[in-house]
């Protein structure tokens, strides 16, 4: 990538971002360099951290695939990040060329790489907007365009609350888009936690937070109340590798460093 095109086009090209940390960890090439030595840093305090995205997004394709076989044809992926090969697209796509998704993130390059991987495709699209700003992604023309909200909707949050810290009220933002769904409707959430983990985590937390992009790990409790008013399904909410694995996992389940549940909208 040419940086100096990209800083003219309004980049922050002197801080990681996450987005773009996380593509470079589970072998994207959308990322700078700041985001390299970034990544890299965090590998050095947490060997594990490429697993962690990696088993992540393992989990976000199980997700997306169990909502296509509910039924779901609408998907709304908050805080989506690159939409690189074996996003949520192609997974639904491939159950229903019709079925539908938004992509949401305030990342540039995300915006920008989404007009070419998803260019020609009529079902699927990405908004730019603050996902913590539910109105602003719920009133997009683009997201009105493709999305039936009188109709069931997997919203999608992988990777993406942890990212919101208790100041900012994520039980609220969920709440909020909850209130725009109708029954039958499905949330999926994973989010980083200290269950099982060691000393290398906090000091991958330490380097997020003087990255000025802070995590907030949490525990299956502290999910559970993020999430009320939405039924979690079986297996409730375990490590992602252990959520309704295509085989067994390899690898001790805590070593993902994450959480994952999906849940239902009943009433």
């Amino acid at each position: 990538m040419h940086e100096d095109v990209h800083a003219q086009r309004g980049l922050d090209l002197d801080r990681p971002n996450a987005a773009r940390v996380y593509d470079y960890l589970i072998g994207g090439r959308l990322n700078y360099a700041v985001d390299r030595v970034f990544a890299e840093q965090i590998l050095g305090v947490l060997p594990n951290a490429r697993h962690m995205a990696l088993v992540n997004r393992m989990w976000l394709r199980r997700a997306a695939r169990f909502a296509a076989a509910q039924g779901i044809r609408q998907f709304l992926d908050i805080g989506s990040g690159m939409p690189t090969v074996g996003h949520v697209h192609e997974v639904v796509q491939a159950v229903d060329p019709q079925a539908r998704v938004v992509y949401v993130d305030n990342e540039p390059i995300a915006i920008a790489h989404s007009e070419i991987v998803l260019a020609g495709n009529e079902n699927a699209a990405m908004v730019q907007a603050d996902a913590e700003r539910p109105a602003d992604v719920l009133e997009h023309p683009t997201t009105e365009r493709l999305l039936d909200f009188t109709e069931p909707v997997l919203v999608i949050m992988a990777a993406f609350i942890h990212f919101v810290p208790d100041s900012r009220d994520p039980a609220g933002l969920i709440a909020a888009y909850g209130d725009a769904l109708v029954p039958g409707s499905f949330l999926a959430l994973s989010s980083g936690t200290w269950e099982g983990q060691g000393e290398e985590s906090r000091r991958s937390v330490a380097l997020y937070e003087e990255s000025g992009t802070p995590l907030t790990l949490r525990s299956p409790d502290e999910l559970r109340a993020l999430v009320r008013g939405f039924e979690i399904l079986p297996p409730g909410i375990v490590f992602t590798p252990q959520w309704r694995p295509d085989e067994p996992p390899a690898d001790p389940p805590e070593r993902s460093g994450g959480l994952a549940l999906v849940a239902r909208k009943n009433r």
